[in-house]
């Protein structure tokens, strides 16, 4: 408990440390000068990969754990990437900052838009040119058919600065997180994993898919029968993890309308399950290799 409490307090200081000279530059980045903005933005994503080294130094101060990697990808801070990966906890986000920190551009996150006006976040989240996206349900666009389509006008336009700044844009393609009595809910055909949903992936597409290079798809794995909590996080008891990374191309295949196009929602949709199918034997690889490894 002392140990996730020291953790916890110097990921808070941390953070902070980081988050106040973001908060600064963030209101120079209001300045409507091209060049002020892109110099800007290397500060931000200086502050952005600073706050991810830091954090790594403190999960080697409290009982670090051995990240065990394969797959073959060759990787770029000057390429673009849709990441995926199956989500079992809260230190995924963690462990992927950390894997991927300095190999490619700084990971983001697709927001709502309502989640820009909350006080200061809204600010560092917009100031990191995490793109913001406005979804109007079903109900809604019956009720004002003209707004049909102004949501992907909407998240095109706040993705514009990625065509001169490379990114990566992650998605947890299940939505949530893994339980087994959401597994059960869902009766999901998977071995460990839950139902994948094509919409975030094909919003992103549809969006950027242009501008994107590859899919880097990642396979998380936790040895034991216990899924690690964020306290097992902060406290030490997490001793190994398993990562495996594919790469995929982008083709022409994986480009479309997701919203009006039938035919490229079906094609998407076959690939997604393909992938996941995949996903479920890497799993069972990587718990085998953890057997062994044990």
């Amino acid at each position: 408990m002392i140990r996730a409490l020291l953790s916890f307090l110097l990921y808070s200081v941390n953070t902070i440390f980081w988050f106040t000279p973001i908060i600064i530059l963030a209101v120079f980045k209001l300045i409507p000068i091209y060049a002020v903005r892109r110099l800007i933005t290397i500060g931000l994503d200086f502050c952005a990969s600073s706050w991810v080294t830091v954090n790594t130094g403190i999960q080697k101060l409290f009982g670090d754990y051995k990240l065990h990697v394969s797959g073959q990808a060759e990787l770029s801070e000057k390429e673009w990437y849709l990441v995926l990966a199956n989500h079992q906890s809260w230190t995924d986000i963690l462990i992927l900052q950390r894997m991927f920190n300095g190999k490619v551009p700084f990971l983001k996150f697709f927001l709502k838009q309502e989640l820009l006006y909350v006080p200061v976040l809204g600010l560092a989240w917009w100031a990191l040119d995490f793109p913001f996206m406005r979804r109007y349900k079903k109900s809604f666009l019956a009720k004002y058919p003209h707004l049909k389509g102004k949501d992907l006008e909407t998240t095109k336009k706040a993705c514009e600065r990625f065509k001169y700044k490379p990114v990566s844009v992650m998605n947890f393609i299940e939505g949530t997180r893994f339980t087994p009595a959401k597994h059960k809910i869902q009766d999901s055909p998977y071995h460990g994993l839950l139902r994948p949903k094509a919409g975030g992936v094909g919003f992103v597409l549809t969006v950027m898919g242009e501008q994107l290079h590859k899919v880097i798809d990642v396979t998380i794995y936790y040895p034991g029968k216990q899924i690690p909590t964020f306290y097992h996080f902060l406290s030490g008891r997490i001793k190994d993890v398993y990562l495996h990374v594919n790469l995929h191309d982008i083709t022409k295949d994986l480009l479309g309308d997701y919203a009006n196009d039938a035919e490229y929602k079906k094609r998407l949709h076959q690939w997604v399950n393909t992938l996941w199918v995949e996903k479920e034997r890497t799993l069972l690889k990587l718990k085998q290799q953890s057997e062994v490894t044990q």
